[in-house]
């Protein structure tokens, strides 16, 4: 890291921007908030959300000027497709395996300490805790019982393990590290395995001989075509996910570089919403897919 003397007229806009920003927070703590009830509610709550927007964007621009005073050396934006590798007890492991193993590892021991320590016992009315997680757990039974039909426990479990696991994959990259469902051999995995609950359940409900004859419905002419788009799920899964997460990574990482010393901040914003929201997203797109295929296996 070299420093890089400001101009003058560096020097001052550092200055300007720090005053202007503490004077707009000064003033915005200054200002008194009537009671909602009162006349001018609304105008002195709409001058202490612009004296906000006022100072935190004045500190933001003096906080990039101050850092743009550092010097990194040359910048490269790089994105691999593929992970970096790493020797575990003498094997090549990819690196978002060795993260997924982490976020299951951290999700089991959670889980086990919830339940021992925050609800040791289940209560009638839940309350905190128990009641985010009855919500959680009860809109991806509904979700499944809908798609599927009353007999949906199987599946509903592992779609909740499944978002537990992609939600807290993406979590990781708000630490720096590459998330697994960047990982086109992570997200066929999980699409595998629903390819796999396609055929069980159609076999279950049909037979063998009914899940083969489903294939030349209505006429054994289009059966090629049909196990061509059997076989074809999983990879148009894996591939929808993989590119939807990996893109999320790219912006991040591309709004990171073009910002340079102005990105305190932004990225990790975008973060939340790639990391949080955006996941939530792309695992109902999933489970909607997975369910509507599988659905489709078990009709008559």
């Amino acid at each position: 890291m070299q420093f890089i003397m400001p101009s003058v007229g560096k020097w001052i806009a550092i200055g300007l921007s720090l005053i202007i920003g503490a004077a707009a927070l000064y003033l915005r703590a200054r200002i008194a908030t009537p009671e909602k009830s009162d006349e001018g509610y609304k105008a002195a709550k709409k001058k202490r959300n612009l004296l906000m927007m006022a100072g935190v964007l004045a500190l933001w621009l003096c906080s990039g000027l101050v850092l743009g005073c550092f010097s990194l050396g040359s910048r490269v934006f790089e994105v691999a497709i593929s992970p970096t590798r790493m020797d575990i007890l003498g094997f090549s492991v990819s690196s978002t395996v060795f993260i997924a193993w982490v976020v299951i590892a951290v999700l089991v021991v959670a889980a086990a300490l919830i339940r021992i320590f925050a609800i040791p016992r289940f209560k009638e009315t839940p309350r905190g805790l128990q009641l985010l997680l009855e919500t959680a757990v009860g809109a991806i039974s509904n979700l499944t019982k809908e798609k599927y039909g009353h007999k949906n426990e199987g599946l509903a479990s592992y779609f909740f393990a499944l978002a537990a696991l992609m939600v807290g994959s993406a979590i990781v990259e708000l630490f720096g590290v590459r998330p697994p469902t960047t990982d086109l051999s992570m997200t066929f995995s999980y699409a595998l395995v629903t390819f796999v609950l396609i055929n069980v359940y159609g076999i279950h409900k049909k037979g063998v001989k009914g899940r083969l004859q489903s294939f030349t419905k209505p006429n054994a002419v289009i059966a090629p075509f049909k196990l061509l788009s059997d076989l074809a799920v999983p990879i148009s899964l894996a591939c929808r996910l993989f590119g939807n997460m990996l893109g999320g990574m790219i912006v991040v990482e591309l709004i990171y570089y073009a910002l340079g010393a102005f990105s305190v901040g932004v990225p990790a914003v975008l973060g939340l919403y790639f990391n949080a929201f955006h996941p939530l997203i792309q695992f109902f797109i999933f489970i909607n897919l997975s369910l509507t295929f599988i659905g489709e296996a078990v009709e008559e």
